[in-house]
């Protein structure tokens, strides 16, 4: 989030990452070399250094940063194994069908909703502004 607020205008150090996201530098040091792996993030050496995003916010979906960090979208595992389990187990048969239409539906709003929609950049967004419901 913090990366995302402040994308185009300067690296964050670390520690001002910890800081504004209250999570603890050593766990977060862990995320960021994930996310640096996968050319998510960009670090910078030097006085000046931090890190920094490699693609605008509107451009990186939720999906791709919970897939690195976490796997599976959904904690019902992944689409294939409840297709498998579907087809092997005809006695949860129906409940593994419950399981796989949640994870669909979690896949779908976390593949479709991008840093940019997070952290309010509207400028960058490609979300749509949702309409108020009529009274």
């Amino acid at each position: 989030m913090t990366l995302g607020r402040r994308y185009g205008t300067e690296t964050v150090k670390i520690r001002d990452i910890a800081i504004d996201s209250d999570l603890p530098e050593k766990f977060l040091e862990l995320i960021l070399l994930e996310l640096k792996n996968a050319r998510i993030v960009e670090s910078v050496r030097g006085a000046k250094g931090g890190y920094r995003l490699r693609r605008a916010p509107a451009e990186i979906k939720l999906s791709e940063i919970i897939r690195l960090v976490d796997g599976p979208l959904a904690p019902f595992g992944d689409a294939d194994q409840l297709r498998s389990l579907i087809v092997t187990d005809p006695d949860h048969r129906a409940l593994y069908g419950v399981f796989l239409e949640v994870r669909d539906a979690a896949a779908k709003i976390l593949e479709s909703t991008s840093v940019a929609d997070l952290v309010g950049d509207s400028s960058t967004s490609h979300k749509r502004p949702r309409r108020k419901k009529k009274a």
